[in-house]
């Protein structure tokens, strides 16, 4: 079956003639319309009779999962022969067609569906946001995959599973909170705008985006980043620019995780449906998968560094003195089936680039311990990323048991945290993890996206045959601490340009990090005379990404283009700076103060700034009228 969808303000068909041997009987004229609906366009391939329950089922959880996206409820159904060149056979169309409809309405939606074998005209519009069209093919009968995207029993458990939340103070309090007519009750939120936004996003377990995030302008104006047409939704393309920002953030959660141990691996993309080990623990986690046909067996995409680790660690000689032993790799990338509704720019993508730390631990002591040292270089990681601790939420998700069994763990980390903690328990345990923490950002549309990560896993030491030798010279298997320190490295983006626009809302001018900063000083000559004074300076600021502004506009007009890139220092130079060597520098402050500064003081402010961290070169022509300009 292939589907086109299109979220439309009214849909209006009318049929003209017959198609003989085609035709199903319709009553009345044959004319019909829907207002704020979603246009399904159905072709019936010839394989999908063979595999109608499954057809059917996928059909349904696409269609009404666009639905929801949108925020209608109204669906049309319009047969359409013009999708495929396999067609199937009439009857059997006309089948799953109506059978497509019963379901949709068993699931409480409004569906119309236009008659099977007209000629028929039609009038609809488009509304032309991120997400009102979406084309699907659905395939059941490809070989051992009932789904292009694999769905984890844990990913089912997750949607049925029953929670109960709480908020936890640094005082150690717990307080059972509620919903109640879209607000907070049990917790006085006074004063917490952010808190409660945080509380209301996790317990709704709203993930679809229905407005486009903020920082997807932000990503395109800075030529950082964009949406590849040529690939699957969710995988980006990265222009220079941004290319370089990540780059530095790679390099930079590396070298954090490498100081704190983390012995750096590299491990395959793809791994092996059947693999008894992997085949148990997809089951465990909960992500979608990509399923491939390779020319020797059937694959998956990885969706983190866990195979790889675990299946090198299985075959590793451990010793309890080796432990905590810290493996690390930067998964370039994990792929996860994300659902085409919750796509949005930079937030959530399905292939992105996950720096994974595990830790092997001898007992739930020594994972306690070695989490809480984990606790503190994420914490820094963030902070030195550029993120203040007002910036990030912190919640807990974990069993009741284990609560009750660890509570003075949970209420420490909680008070060194320094603030209140969303806690959400399950009253079972339906992953392979009895508990983990997240660092949360709140971004301008009130979404919650979580940074930092870690879990202690209870199952997969024994399911992957990881074993350490105790003191005793006995066989044991180990906890699994799972660690993202940053989160995906797309997202610590992300997130980066949401707190630049939510910034900009304060009247605090947008800006990235001094160090993330692509162009962190722009020379601007006031004319042409003045561009070899600019290279002059250029070549005294080693390690500092600068570039001149050597186009023939005017020097106004060269400085708010400075300013609209976030440049933090914009270096005007004419007669008065090449005579007196005193320069006239911006500095994208609040305020846009303008200064005037010797060489050296500016040499030692900016080296200042960037300190210890990650540095590159800008990797484009240094002068301006050289770059090619890759979007608008």
């Amino acid at each position: 079956m292939k589907l086109l969808l299109i979220h439309s303000d009214r849909m209006r068909y009318s049929v003209t003639k017959p198609i003989k041997n085609l035709a199903e009987e319709i009553s009345g004229e044959g004319s019909d319309s829907l207002d704020e609906c979603v246009v399904a366009f159905t072709t019936v391939e010839g394989p999908d009779a063979e595999h109608e329950d499954n057809v059917m089922a996928e059909a349904v959880n696409v269609i009404s999962e666009m639905a929801a996206s949108v925020g209608t409820e109204n669906i049309m159904l319009y047969p359409y022969a013009h999708l495929s060149s396999d067609l199937g056979r009439g009857t059997d169309a006309v089948n799953i067609l109506k059978g497509l409809e019963g379901a949709l309405k068993d699931r409480g939606l409004k569906v119309k569906r236009s008659p099977f074998g007209w000629y028929k005209g039609f009038d609809l519009n488009c509304k032309g946001h991120a997400l009102s069209e979406l084309s699907r093919e659905i395939r059941p009968w490809l070989e051992g995959a009932s789904k292009k995207a694999e769905e984890s029993k844990a990913l089912q458990s997750e949607k049925e599973a029953r929670s109960e939340w709480f908020v936890l103070d640094p005082e150690g309090s717990l307080h059972q909170v509620r919903i109640e007519d879209d607000s907070i009750k049990g917790y006085d939120l006074s004063g917490n705008d952010d808190l409660k936004r945080f509380l209301l996003h996790e317990i709704h377990h709203s993930r679809a985006v229905t407005e486009e995030p903020p920082h997807v302008r932000s990503m395109r104006a800075l030529e950082i980043a964009d949406y590849e047409p040529g690939s699957d939704p969710g995988n980006m393309r990265y222009y220079p620019k941004g290319r370089l920002i990540k780059s530095l953030l790679e390099r930079f959660v590396t070298s954090r995780v490498k100081d704190y141990g983390g012995m750096e691996i590299e491990s395959p993309i793809m791994y092996d449906f059947d693999h008894p080990s992997l085949k148990s623990y997809l089951h465990r986690f909960p992500a979608r998968q990509y399923a491939i046909e390779t020319p020797d067996k059937r694959v998956f995409l990885r969706f983190a560094a866990c195979f790889g680790q675990f299946l090198m660690a299985h075959d590793a000689t451990i010793s309890y003195r080796n432990l905590p032993l810290r493996l690390y790799e930067l998964t370039r990338y994990s792929f996860r089936v994300e659902q085409r509704g919750e796509l949005a720019g930079l937030r959530r993508l399905r292939a992105f680039t996950m720096p994974d730390c595990h830790a092997l631990c001898a007992d739930m002591d020594q994972a306690k311990e070695e989490m809480m040292v984990r606790f503190e270089l994420a914490r820094e990681i963030l902070k030195d990323t550029g993120f203040s601790s007002s910036d990030i939420h912190m919640a807990i998700r974990m069993t009741r048991d284990f609560y009750n069994e660890n509570e003075e763990f949970v209420k420490m980390m909680v008070k060194d945290f320094g603030s209140p903690v969303v806690i959400e328990m399950w009253s079972e345990r339906f992953f392979y993890f009895l508990m983990k923490y997240e660092f949360n950002f709140i971004d301008a549309n009130g979404k919650a996206s979580a940074l930092t990560t870690d879990q202690i896993d209870v199952e997969n030491g024994e399911r992957y045959g990881i074993t350490y030798t105790d003191e005793q010279g006995k066989e044991r298997h180990p906890y699994i601490l799972h660690l993202s320190p940053s989160g995906a490295i797309e997202r610590v983006m992300y997130a980066l340009l949401e707190k630049a626009y939510l910034d900009s809302l304060k009247g605090i001018p947008s800006s990235l990090p001094y160090w993330l900063s692509p162009t962190q000083v722009r020379l601007v000559p006031v004319s042409e005379e003045y561009i070899h004074h600019c290279l002059e300076i250029a070549a005294r600021l080693p390690g500092v990404r600068v570039d001149i502004e050597d186009t023939d506009r005017t020097v106004g007009k060269k400085i708010r283009d400075a300013e609209k890139e976030w440049i933090p220092y914009i270096v005007v130079v004419g007669e008065k700076e090449a005579k007196s060597g005193i320069l006239t520098v911006r500095k994208r402050e609040p305020g846009k103060p303008q200064v005037e500064m010797p060489m050296d003081d500016l040499i030692s402010e900016l080296r200042t700034r960037q300190g210890e961290m990650t540095w590159d070169q800008l990797g484009m022509p240094l002068m301006i009228s050289k770059r090619a300009k890759f979007v608008g």
